[in-house]
């Protein structure tokens, strides 16, 4: 007797001509309201002159956006998308550099995946800082002081791409953990209302590394946050013409926290 053949799962449908229009539309506007609120403030960018700029009436944006406020999220979150995507770019330039496919399948010699670890770590640092440096507007909107209304918790589109930037630097942080295992500060090292809240911060990362890992994950990020919006911000300019020297010095810093090395040998 033959046997039925299951059905394979139904391809999803393709986008009709009328959902891709609908989409570009969303993506004009979008990269509308970046421009005005780049070069001009989060004043100018009012829904009457997006609109104004795309030859298109107010009430008509709200064919696509319900407000203001929710338009101005989804244009925070692209800068976090394109963030995220240009560290991610950078991370794997580096695996096809330096051996990415013998760690990959655990072919590599201890030291190998040490060097590559370290490499990874590098090339997403100095990444922030060039995009930072390359889009300082953006930078402070993302880093800088919320805009109005946007410090509220609520957890939507901004926020879920926030996470998504986040969880590249602690992916790569959880991947360095898994390999090297190493020193952090023991439970009783760390003061018990700071261990109360990174216990609440592990929790919301869903991960089950220590305290003292995640304490120094965020010592982490306060330095290379540190270091990169200072510089941003124009606040070294009262010692130094070039940052980048001194920027090197907090990679050495990082790499120490984590128990690599830095100059990486054969760099």
């Amino acid at each position: 007797m033959t046997q039925a053949v299951p059905d394979s799962p139904a391809s999803p449908a393709p986008p009709t001509r009328r959902d891709r229009l609908r989409a570009a539309t969303m993506e004009e506007i979008t990269a509308t309201a970046r421009r005005l609120l780049v070069e001009q403030g989060p004043e100018a960018a009012s829904l009457r002159a997006i609109a104004r700029e795309m030859g298109m009436t107010a009430p008509g944006l709200y064919r696509y956006y319900s407000s203001r406020e929710e338009l101005l999220r989804h244009v925070i979150a692209t800068m976090f998308t394109e963030l995220s995507r240009d560290i991610h770019r950078a991370i794997d330039e580096v695996g096809l550099s330096s051996g990415g496919v013998a760690f990959a399948r655990g072919e590599a010699a201890p030291d190998e995946i040490q060097r590559h670890l370290a490499l990874k770590l590098v090339a997403a640092c100095r990444e922030f800082r060039r995009w930072g440096l390359s889009h300082k507007d953006e930078f402070t909107l993302l880093f800088g002081v919320p805009l109005p209304g946007f410090d509220d918790g609520r957890f939507d589109v901004a926020q879920e791409c926030a996470m998504e930037f986040a969880g590249t630097f602690y992916g790569l942080f959880i991947e360095l953990w898994s390999f090297t295992h190493f020193p952090v500060p023991a439970p009783g090292a760390i003061d018990k209302a700071l261990r109360a809240q990174l216990g609440r911060f592990r929790a919301a990362l869903g991960t089950d590394v220590p305290d003292g890992a995640v304490l120094v994950f965020l010592r982490c990020w306060v330095l290379l946050y540190g270091a990169v919006s200072m510089e941003v911000f124009g606040h070294l300019g009262f010692a130094l013409d070039d940052p980048a020297p001194m920027f090197e010095f907090t990679l050495a810093d990082l790499a120490r926290l984590v128990g690599l090395d830095y100059p990486v040998t054969g760099a």
